[in-house]
């Protein structure tokens, strides 16, 4: 009976594995081109499931949602996805140049299709920045500097596309007339949709009025490239606004200069700018402890804006005059991000002319404040490798007046209140 029970046991142990097939397969991978882009993926972090409704889902989400990628069509790589519920006021939209995708990609994906029956698999990349978090909101009209992305929609013709490629193709390899040519159609197409172009023609002198009073009220309107400021403000403390030049959430990271002066060991002024290093007193001289790391903060501010402004120079021009490294790996990464968000164009990763006024006058404020909004600008322009007369242009937009009462004297800049901007000068019409 043993042997018998022992012999049922290992009868099934005893059948044969079911073999797999092996497949010769073809890779093939595809690119992005302009008729087709990479998938996109999205994922919903408030529990909605487009398929299967569910608990978070809309009541009237029934029928499965409407999908929707919108291009922008002057910054071709800014995606948004935007999948709506049907019958429902709330839609989930998610963006590539905000949020979560706007953050550094530490890898890549990709999609890969097998077809057995061909024994084919394609492999597509994803684009890091076409990962979206898609986050609800009250629908609204998609604004007019966004298109639907020609890749997806049903919509798109084939005879449109075929006509920008002609137009592709001729600004890239066409000659100068042909590119002058489809210029000039380009803009009369566009005229030629804008019903708006031909409302001079019923009353030439009314408009030439408007169109003076509306450039009048755009000049006034337009946004001075300078920090955060108050131009009705009575005092110069409160004429540019320290708390959002420097966030309060980021300052427990900026006393750093601080501790080491705590910490009684000699501290190395080299890697801090000569405008730091000769203010260094001011923090032995306070009292307050309050206002000591008020100034603490402002210095190490200082220290990690010129150190930011030193690399980007560094790598837009590869000069001999940044001799001096920039040493970023000391700004606390929370400042750093920001500052990268603030200055840094997210396309060619470097520093424009308009983000490099826009970075010298925070720190030029800066140095308002530690010296009481009397400063002398000689260390501060040997540390952006400026003359104080190449430095007073980015002073006087800041409203600041730079005097010097004779020649044998330093000039000194002081930030009268109000604020009183030298005008915005625009361009005339041709």
């Amino acid at each position: 009976m043993a042997e018998e029970a022992v012999e049922t046991l290992t009868e099934p142990s005893t059948r044969k594995k079911r073999k797999r097939k092996a497949l010769d397969v073809s890779m093939e991978a595809l690119a992005e081109s302009g008729d087709r882009i990479a998938p996109v993926v999205g994922y919903f972090p408030s529990g909605y499931d487009p398929l299967g409704g569910g608990a978070a889902a809309p009541a009237a989400a029934a029928d499965d949602p409407s999908v929707r990628v919108f291009r922008n069509k002057r910054r071709a790589n800014r995606l948004e996805l935007v999948v709506s519920p049907r019958g429902s006021a709330v839609e989930f939209v998610g963006r590539s140049y905000a949020g979560e995708a706007a953050a550094p990609q530490l890898c890549t994906y990709a999609l890969g299709v097998l077809d057995k029956a061909t024994q084919t698999l394609k492999i597509v990349p994803i684009a890091a920045n076409k990962i979206f978090r898609l986050e609800p909101r009250l629908a609204v009209s998609q604004p007019a500097h966004m298109e639907a992305s020609e890749g997806l929609t049903e919509e798109s013709m084939a005879t449109g596309q075929v006509g920008r490629k002609i137009q592709d193709l001729t600004s890239l390899y066409g000659t100068k007339k042909d590119r002058d040519k489809d210029k000039k159609w380009m803009s009369l197409n566009q005229q030629r949709n804008d019903p708006s172009a031909y409302e001079h023609l019923e009353n030439e002198k009314t408009d030439a009025d408007v169109d003076n009073n509306a450039a009048d009220q755009e000049t006034e309107s337009t946004p001075r490239n300078i920090p955060p400021h108050n131009p009705s403000a009575d005092t110069p403390e409160r004429a540019y606004l320290i708390d959002e030049i420097i966030p309060k959430g980021e300052r427990a990271y900026l006393l750093d200069i601080l501790e080491a002066l705590h910490s009684g060991v000699d501290l190395d002024l080299k890697p801090y700018p000569s405008f730091v290093s000769n203010r260094l007193y001011k923090l032995r001289e306070l009292q307050d402890e309050e206002e000591k790391e008020k100034l603490a903060c402002m210095l190490s501010y200082i220290t990690h804006l010129q150190s930011f402004w030193e690399r980007l120079s560094s790598s837009g021009c590869k000069s001999k005059h940044h001799s001096k490294p920039a040493d970023h790996s000391k700004i606390p990464r929370i400042t750093y991000q920001r500052l990268q968000r603030m200055f840094v164009d997210p396309e060619s990763h470097l520093l424009s002319t308009q983000k490099n006024e826009l970075l010298i006058g925070y720190i030029l404020v800066l140095t308002l404040f530690v010296d009481n909004f009397k400063t002398d600008p000689t260390d501060v322009a040997r540390d952006l490798k400026m003359t104080i007369q190449t430095l007073r242009p980015y002073y006087q937009q800041l409203g600041c007046k730079i005097s010097r009462e004779n020649f044998s004297e330093q000039s000194l800049v002081t930030l009268p209140v109000p604020l009183k901007f030298p005008e915005l000068r625009r361009r005339r019409r041709r």
